[in-house]
């Protein structure tokens, strides 16, 4: 007979005076002894995706660029959409600000915002000018 032959096939006592703790609660306790520390954090890493950066044609960078000059020269309120490499893995993500531009850096190839945001002029994928101006023509017209 084992020590505990006794009371193995015993039911499981439930009190009468204590709420059984929430699952929750109970996997709380064992969280501090996890076997490997930024386990989770890879996993989660790993899982993240980005996008890849999408190239536009001659055309819309023509047609950008009389965009940008016009908003620069009437100090325009401006949203700017482009993209971030990303610094982890390949790719990135498409980020859009909305801002006025302060300076086109020319030898840097960069638009500095307002706000102090710099912005490489290649990743610019779109540009809306806040205020209307039917004077940029569009680039189905050029």
């Amino acid at each position: 007979m084992g020590k505990y032959d006794d009371i193995i096939n015993l039911p499981h006592h439930i009190s009468d005076y204590h709420k059984p703790m929430s699952m929750i609660n109970r996997a709380a306790q064992f969280a501090p002894f996890a076997a490997l520390n930024g386990h989770d954090d890879a996993i989660e890493e790993a899982a993240r995706t980005t996008e890849s950066f999408k190239e536009i044609s001659e055309e819309e960078k023509i047609y950008l660029s009389r965009k940008l000059k016009f908003a620069i020269e009437n100090n325009s309120l401006v949203n700017i959409k482009f993209f971030v490499e990303d610094q982890n893995k390949s790719g990135g993500s498409y980020r859009k600000v909305m801002g006025n531009i302060k300076k086109w850096d020319e030898l840097d190839n960069v638009l500095l915002m307002s706000d102090g945001l710099t912005i490489p002029i290649p990743y610019i994928y779109e540009i809306r000018i806040i205020k209307n101006n039917p004077h940029i023509p569009s680039p189905e017209a050029t």
